[in-house]
């Protein structure tokens, strides 16, 4: 066997190697786990129980959709935080994280800036109606985690946002 095949049959067993899962059971998708050791969907808790953030996410709303360059609330989006910060108000034991998001178009600094400035007005909106800011954290992904990738109108429109995640 010459050098090259010896490689190769290496570098494939190698490959099939890490293709084992080495606790020999269930992987991290159907354990609840999620991917990578995330947060899997048990552990958001009952649709149905208005104390969980399975209700938050689902029945509150936890997206704030803005239009091009701007971080201007319109009127749904005063809607759904004043829900928000009615449940938020109601248990106080959740931290908040509001993550500000851009469409792909624009630079990656640009992007960032207006993601920033999307997660600190809703931030300043919470606050303003009564929920403690000390409970209250931003970040901006720019256009680093759209929800959806394509050059049309309605990918555009679904990734400029603003997302409101609890947590305990």
């Amino acid at each position: 066997m010459n050098l090259l095949t010896k490689a190769v049959l290496l570098v494939a067993s190698l490959a099939l190697a890490a293709c084992n899962n080495p606790r020999g059971g269930e992987d991290d998708y159907t354990s609840g786990m999620g991917a990578g050791g995330g947060i899997g969907s048990t552990a958001l808790g009952d649709p149905n129980d208005p104390t969980s953030i399975a209700y938050f996410n689902q029945t509150i709303g936890d997206t704030v959709n803005f239009t091009v360059d701007s971080s201007d609330l319109s009127p749904e989006g005063i809607t759904i935080l004043r829900t928000q910060a009615a449940w938020l108000n109601r248990y106080p034991e959740y931290q908040i994280l509001i993550e500000g998001h851009a469409d792909e178009r624009g630079t990656r600094e640009y992007n960032v800036a207006l993601g920033a400035r999307r997660a600190a007005r809703v931030q300043q909106f919470l606050a303003q109606e009564g929920v403690n800011p000390g409970r209250i954290r931003t970040v901006s992904y720019g256009k680093e985690r759209p929800i959806e990738v394509c050059a049309e109108q309605r990918c555009w429109d679904l990734n400029r946002r603003a997302v409101t995640v609890v947590s305990r």
